[in-house]
């Protein structure tokens, strides 16, 4: 394990505009929504190729941070942290250098025969497989290795990546517990009910938690998710109610809603501030047990909640509960070819907290794979894909409240694992193919992007404060 004085991030968080990035834009890439047989229709993609040729042509490693402006020595902590400064979320590394996150989530080997094979032939070990992995990821500008990563592994390099972990606290007591049941993604719960009330959980989160101790040092890792994809349901009041009489959901939804309401008030007597105001309840005790259970034996990382997505990302309510307890609000976010900037705003102004994108990505049909599982866009090449991500992290970088984002994913599905979720079987996903071949066209869209967000912070600031000079 290295130490903490050797962590350095290339990076920086961006101040936004309210120029719309589809304004900009002089490209456009087809796109079809999850799947290749919905529609096609032409986006309009900013990229890298749009913005000035002196931001082009110039790298963070034109630089030099250790004088400059970007490294605020007060800050080091020994750990990472976030920061707010002139109106900006930062992402502070261990030795209080100001950075972003730009990680790949999943880096772990494959387990099917015809890759194990290729793991063998290309790698030979574990420990060849992550050194050659962590210089892959360094070379194109990544700093990180996120959720379901082998850590173990890829924390043995003398130059480890950062890391985060998924903690797994509800659909864990969910599995002890029984009532849980797999879905396309995440783990579904009764009628969309997580088992919060239950007494039992509480001392289930503190059990598991005891663990963390044993990273509390580690400068490494930046923080740990509570759980993935949970269902924060717009009428959870509703569903609570819908479970057995016997369920201690079921009787905390009833005893609350004859609190608001009168004694003999039920499921009739709902009205939209109800479910809105017991949504806010069942995330607060949520987060207040998951929070307290990591901050009581580990102080020192960062709690980056439970990866939000679908509906949830327009719910003010979730983020306004959440912000209580978490550090960064972290989402899976879908459905969205360009960032809104308005809803970054809204996550950002509800939580009082920065912003973590810990999913999103394109299928290329280039890649031989059928393309049919999973929520991302699909495109028709490689190139394309590079172009999506590039269009999606200049509008990131521009928010001025995001600290950074986690690629799905680090290898293409295999159809061969016939056992994976079945958003997870078919589709070209990785910056990988599933027999370790990289993707050059993706890889170099995403380093010119990578290596460059110190300029791209530059340019981004300096066109807000004209624009807020001409007004």
């Amino acid at each position: 394990m290295g130490s903490a004085t050797t962590v350095v991030c290339l990076c920086v968080l961006i101040l936004a505009t309210n120029l719309s990035a589809q304004s900009q834009s002089q490209a456009t890439v087809a796109a079809a929504f999850k799947d290749p047989g919905q529609e096609w229709k032409d986006y309009p993609t900013r990229t890298l190729a749009d913005l000035p040729a002196a931001i082009r042509e110039k790298t963070d490693s034109d630089l030099n941070h250790e004088e400059g402006q970007l490294l605020d020595k007060s800050q080091a902590t020994g750990f990472f942290h976030t920061t707010k400064l002139d109106d900006r979320w930062w992402l502070v590394d261990p030795k209080g250098f100001l950075c972003v996150y730009k990680g790949i989530a999943s880096v772990t080997p494959l387990n099917t025969p015809g890759a194990e094979a290729a793991f063998q032939s290309k790698f030979g070990s574990k420990t060849n497989w992550a050194a050659e992995t962590t210089s892959l990821l360094r070379e194109n500008g990544f700093i990180g290795a996120g959720a379901w990563s082998d850590t173990d592994a890829l924390r043995s390099v003398p130059r480890p990546l950062a890391y985060t972990r998924v903690l797994n606290f509800m659909s864990g007591y969910g599995r002890k517990r029984g009532g849980t049941y797999s879905q396309p993604g995440h783990t579904g719960y009764p009628k969309d009910c997580i088992f919060v009330f239950d007494p039992a959980f509480e001392s289930f989160c503190d059990e598991q938690a005891r663990t963390l101790a044993e990273n509390k040092n580690d400068p490494w890792l930046i923080g740990y998710f509570s759980d993935n994809e949970l269902p924060f349901s717009p009428t959870s009041l509703s569903n609570y109610l819908a479970l057995p009489e016997e369920d201690p959901g079921h009787t905390a939804a009833l005893a609350w809603l004859r609190a608001r309401h009168g004694a003999k008030a039920g499921a009739q007597d709902i009205v939209a501030q109800d479910q809105s105001d017991f949504l806010a309840l069942v995330v607060d005790r949520y987060f207040r047990i998951t929070s307290n259970a990591i901050k009581r034996y580990d102080p020192n990382h960062l709690f980056l909640g439970s990866r939000f997505y679908g509906s949830n990302l327009s719910q003010p309510e979730i983020f306004r509960a959440a912000g209580h307890w978490i550090d960064v609000i972290s989402v899976n976010w879908y459905h969205a070819w360009t960032p809104d900037s308005e809803r970054l705003a809204m996550w950002e102004h509800e939580s009082g907290k920065p912003v973590l994108v810990t999913e999103w990505y394109a299928k290329g049909m280039d890649s031989g794979l059928a393309n049919h599982g999973g929520a991302g866009w699909v495109v028709k090449t490689q190139r394309d894909r590079g172009l999506y991500y590039q269009n999606f992290t200049l509008g990131l970088l521009e928010s001025k409240v995001c600290i950074g984002w986690d690629w799905f994913k680090y290898a293409d599905n295999d159809p061969e694992d016939t056992q994976a979720d079945p958003s997870n079987r078919d589709s070209n996903k990785g910056i990988l193919n599933n027999r370790y071949e990289p993707y050059d066209p993706l890889l170099d869209a995403m380093k010119q992007i990578n290596e460059r967000t110190f300029s791209l912070a530059e340019y981004f600031d300096q066109k807000t404060k004209a624009r807020l000079q001409a007004n």
